[in-house]
């Protein structure tokens, strides 16, 4: 492990570096910020180094799942691919997509590139319908995926004197594990708290002296709303969070950052690729980093499948380079983001990814309208409700409506109806403008709407479309 600043990355790296400062400032003061890195050498190499190692590592990954996996075999053979004609990164796009439903096609060994006997752990994804995807690791993957991990934990500050709180679900759920493994690489005193039992978490936080806390967006609103109502913050030594596993908005994360007194830095990851560690945040929170020696990253026009330049917005495609037992190539996320290769003030120089800004799949067409709920959570954050709300669409009379619930602040509730009623009608006019169509917006009663350890289930469409 490797602690560099962004002065000295990526020289004599028999050196231990001690760490440059740059300032920030949150609630009116001034701190002090380090920049960290896990494996210097490799998060600072050059733009060349990075594409001789995807050249190389993209061709060797194509031979290993033409030759092991029939299903891929088959896929490529359909549109008359051999592996000798994948030369380097320019031939990518010759590769057939690959999707979810290709991965419940094949559920449960039929993209599995190695002996059973060679995998030592399944995860599966957090969906709750239709056939599961399970995805399988080698050790080596999993010594892979910690160090990915690891490079997120470091980004946010962390080292090994850190107090890493991962509530994050385990089992399954790649969250908990991932976090889990990176902050043990880090060498950080790791509490594996595991999801719910809210209570626990903020007694352990207090009294075990919790650093950095690692769990969903959804979950740090709600323990930053309970902590700051039971008068804890100053019990609390939180510095940093890292929240991913679901969409969030800048609002939210200024939200929970003054709450609880912490920066809080997004992660990116998805279970059939290897899980969170995909990507992360670093102390510019200017994008995600993507670990460019393990992942290829494209942006695809989503309807036409047609490969964008840097700097357009389309459907995200990972290829997975290094990953033994389970690679994918050219797996679609139907995340909507954008690619960023300007340089980074951090110093490190993989390309960045945007926080998703919706999904190809989870994207709501209310009367003909695209309607993202990262754009309803942006307009109800700035006009200063709390990040809980739930958005219910129904078809009726052939005709489809929008409905927002929105819980208010102790202090709004207190309000009369009258008041109550020019807040519903300003909250439709503030949609109305963000979103061009009408929604019903329905101010209830603080706590009312369900909170969510795991992921926040945001959307109930009632419409029976398919």
């Amino acid at each position: 492990m490797w602690v560099s600043t962004r002065r000295q990355a990526c020289q004599d790296k028999s050196d231990i570096w001690s760490g440059m400062p740059f300032y920030s400032k949150m609630d009116g003061k001034e701190f002090t910020v380090m920049e960290n890195y896990y494996q210097p050498e490799v998060e600072c190499a050059s733009r060349e180094q990075i594409r001789e190692w995807q050249d190389e590592r993209l061709t060797k990954q194509v031979k290993h799942v033409y030759d092991n996996v029939p299903y891929y075999r088959a896929k490529m053979e359909e549109v008359g691919l051999v592996p000798e004609d994948i030369k380097s990164m320019d031939d990518l796009h010759k590769l057939p997509f690959l999707t979810k439903e290709d991965l419940r096609e094949a559920y449960p060994y039929g993209l599995l590139a190695v002996p059973l006997s060679d995998c030592v752990r399944i995860q599966s994804t957090s969906g709750t319908t239709g056939r599961r995807v399970v995805a399988f690791y080698t050790q080596h993957d999993i010594d892979l995926w910690d160090d990915c991990c690891a490079r997120a934990i470091m980004a946010a500050g962390g080292t090994k004197d850190d107090v890493v709180h991962v509530c994050y679900g385990y089992g399954l759920f790649t969250g908990g594990p991932g976090l889990n493994g990176g902050s043990h690489k880090v060498g950080s005193l790791t509490l594996p708290m595991s999801s719910g039992n809210t209570d626990r978490q903020i007694q352990f936080m207090c009294d075990l002296g919790s650093t950095i806390l690692c769990c969903t967006p959804s979950y740090a609103a709600y323990l930053a709303e309970t902590i700051c109502e039971r008068g804890l913050r100053d019990k609390i030594k939180l510095k940093a969070g890292i929240f991913g596993a679901e969409a969030w908005s800048e609002e939210m994360r200024r939200d929970v950052e003054d709450k609880l007194g912490i920066r809080a830095y997004d992660i990116y990851g998805l279970t059939e690729i290897s899980g969170p560690g995909v990507s992360f945040e670093c102390s510019a929170q200017g994008g995600m980093h993507i670990n460019e020696d393990h992942f290829i990253a494209e942006i695809i026009d989503p309807v036409t499948g047609e490969v964008l330049p840097d700097g357009e917005k389309g459907e995200l495609v990972f290829t997975s380079i290094t990953k033994e037992a389970f690679p994918l190539l050219r797996y679609r996320t139907r995340d909507i983001c954008v690619l960023n290769r300007e340089k980074c003030s951090c110093g490190r120089t993989h390309v960045r990814m945007s926080k998703p800004m919706g999904r190809s799949d989870d994207m709501l067409i209310v009367k003909g309208v695209n309607v993202f709920p990262s754009q309803i959570e942006t307009v109800l954050l700035n006009k200063g409700y709390p990040a809980n709300y739930q958005i219910i669409v129904s078809r009726e009379k052939n005709s489809d409506k929008l409905e927002v619930q929105v819980e208010m602040t102790p202090e709004m509730f207190s309000d009369s109806i009258r008041e109550i009623e020019v807040r519903e009608r300003e909250l439709i006019e503030a949609l109305k403008s963000m979103l061009g169509i009408y929604a019903v917006v329905k101010l209830v009663a603080p706590k009312t709407i369900a909170r969510s350890e795991g992921k926040a289930k945001r959307v109930i469409d009632n419409r029976n479309l398919y």
